[in-house]
């Protein structure tokens, strides 16, 4: 019998459903709506995590940076398919974000995304902009908006990555945690379907994922924190970039660290320490402050 493969319904969520289905050789799509009882980030894998626990289907494909730190009894991450560029696009006239207008209109509705355009362009005017892919790139026209910052791996899933004009560094926009994986999830018990899984795992995709979610969680992040963390393996070390700041650009801070690859829980654990050391912990205070 076919793997079932439990994924929301967007039009992003089929297609990255899809490709991994088609990784396994085939496999029957399983779609549940999300719950938007729940609040924060769960509220995207709620639904597909209720699948597999009631044994409706095998394996959950979610996108990595939706994934809350603290997964729910009886499931695990089985599987961290190769990753997809993890930086953020922009989407607007300009080659650089030195070079975009003065004041331009920007829509997004992550503050990490906020936190980094105020933190670097005073001048911009950040816009609440809400929706899946499409809808966000069809609201630029509507709304007059000057540009609006993306996922690069989302365009790319959606073969529409020719619609960015330039990727932001890291140094200057830190992607989310998680930002261009995806997450397989099954039940813990399931043998067969963790194997079917883990055969569709890259290494370093899962160190790197591994090393950005340790930082997520011992910051004790949610969607309501202005935080990016971003892992790349290079050989047997592992390069991880770090932001935490206010939603308005006004105070932040930032760290970069090298560590072991073989070790990448190890590195988000020194790395969260370290922005505790610099403040980070009184700037998530006032994030979530401000959010509320």
């Amino acid at each position: 019998m076919a793997l079932r493969l439990a994924t929301r319904g967007s039009a992003l969520a089929l297609a990255q459903a899809e490709h991994v289905a088609a990784q396994l050789g085939g496999a029957e799509l399983v779609t549940a709506a999300a719950d938007g009882g729940l609040g924060d980030k769960s509220r995207f894998v709620s639904g597909v995590e209720r699948l597999l626990l009631d044994g409706e289907a095998e394996i959950g494909v979610h996108s990595a940076k939706d994934v809350p730190a603290a997964l729910p009894e009886g499931l695990v991450i089985a599987g961290v398919p190769p990753r997809e560029d993890p930086a953020d696009v922009w989407i607007g006239p300009g080659s650089s974000l030195a070079e975009a207008p003065e004041g331009a209109r920007v829509g997004t509705a992550s503050l990490r995304r906020r936190a980094q355009l105020l933190a670097a362009r005073p001048d911009l005017r950040v816009e609440e902009l809400h929706g899946n892919v499409d809808t966000r790139l069809r609201r630029v026209a509507e709304d007059g908006l000057d540009a609006i910052v993306l996922a690069a791996a989302g365009l790319r899933r959606l073969g529409r990555q020719d619609e960015a004009a330039f990727a932001l560094a890291p140094a200057e926009m830190t992607p989310a945690a998680g930002q261009g994986a995806l997450v397989l999830q099954a039940r813990a018990d399931d043998e067969a379907a963790r194997d079917a899984a883990s055969a569709l795992s890259d290494e370093d995709a899962l160190s790197e994922l591994t090393a950005e979610r340790s930082v997520v969680g011992l910051l004790d992040a949610s969607c309501a924190t202005p935080i990016g963390v971003h892992a790349r393996v290079e050989g047997d070390r592992l390069l991880l970039r770090a932001f935490v700041g206010l939603p308005d650009g006004s105070s932040w801070v930032r760290d970069e660290l090298a560590g072991d690859a073989g070790e990448p829980a190890l590195a988000g654990e020194e790395a969260a320490q370290r922005l505790l050391a610099a403040g980070a912990a009184d700037l998530l205070a006032q994030a979530e402050a401000w959010a509320a």
